[in-house]
């Protein structure tokens, strides 16, 4: 078949690679515009762009709104448009072209964790179990018919950006034999069930936020869900009263220390030791503003900070 495969984030870029050595044509690559990033803020491309340009696919940057887009989507004649991660909603008009329409790869077992962050709501939530589905896009979010699945098990250390890594590379196999069971004519979409619909809505900076007075499995569950993006932080008080803003990297529970008040801190010289409602947990890795990730014990060491310290403010972990 002659595919547009739509996609931005590295998440997408197994699921091109997989296309493009498929026995489908990959005739044009749609992807989000190039974005300022770092601190000179100057223009990066997705990482489907670098993929797409770097096996001579040509690239279309263009936002899907307006006739001249649909006008050269109808130009590319394409059978179907493989989605992986997009980033734009896409008009009525637009779904109609593809004879078979556009096959969104999505990062959970829908209609479970219907939205933007799947992985991170899955990861946060104690999920044992997650997968990928590919569906139909429709006007509705991940609401579309179901064509494939395929089940993953989050393991009791993964962080968001393991178990997406992992989804990443299966959720390719998958399109690819969706794609290839849709022109065989071997697949019969089947509406979504009315039940277990939850949605993952995108996490912000407040939803990274680790409140300590939250038992630990949370607060671990919390911090995982949140790594790499857009990464758990808390806060630390400073001598003249101030506070500083503190990423943290995911922790190890500790069931064995129970005598910590939530928040406060116990730093030793191997490791620095957290109280939560509880039990404690060890922070392993922190990232203090400006600087780069380091190891818990040499943060708290160069900080200077006693057994005293809560970590939050005041106000976020009185009882």
């Amino acid at each position: 078949m002659r595919l547009l495969f739509a996609g931005t984030p590295e998440a997408a870029v197994p699921s091109l690679q997989a296309l493009i050595a498929s026995r489908h044509d990959v005739v044009a690559v749609l992807t989000r515009a190039d974005a300022p990033a770092g601190r000179g803020r100057r223009l990066v491309p997705s990482p489907v762009r670098v993929a797409a340009e770097a096996a001579g696919i040509p690239v279309i940057t263009d936002v899907p709104r307006g006739e001249e887009f649909l006008a050269r989507l109808r130009d590319l004649d394409v059978d179907a448009a493989p989605v992986v991660a997009y980033g734009h909603l896409l008009r009525p008009e637009v779904l109609a072209v593809p004879r078979h329409g556009w096959v969104n790869l999505h990062f959970s077992l829908l209609p479970a964790w219907r939205g933007a962050a799947p992985v991170q709501r899955a990861v946060m939530a104690g999920d044992e179990i997650t997968g990928a589905t590919t569906f139909v896009l429709d006007e509705g979010m991940d609401t579309g018919p179901v064509l494939g699945t395929m089940t993953e098990t989050i393991r009791p250390r993964d962080t968001a950006g393991d178990l997406l890594g992992r989804l990443a590379d299966a959720g390719a196999g998958l399109l690819v034999a969706t794609l290839d069971a849709l022109e065989d004519g071997g697949l019969d979409p089947q509406p979504q069930p009315t039940d277990g619909v939850s949605l993952a809505a995108k996490l912000t900076t407040a939803d990274a936020h680790v409140d300590f007075r939250d038992p630990a499995l949370a607060v671990d569950r919390r911090i995982r869900g949140c790594t790499p993006a857009p990464g758990a932080w808390t806060t630390v008080p400073g001598p003249d009263g101030d506070t500083a803003r503190l990423g943290l990297g995911p922790v190890t529970p500790r069931p064995d220390v129970t005598d910590l008040p939530p928040g406060q801190l116990r730093a030793g010289k191997r490791e620095v030791l957290v109280g939560t409602a509880t039990h404690a947990v060890q922070l392993d890795l922190v990232q203090p503003v400006g600087k780069k990730p380091m190891a818990a014990a040499d943060w708290a060491r160069g900080a200077r900070l006693d057994d005293g310290t809560v970590l939050g403010t005041p106000a976020e972990v009185a009882p």
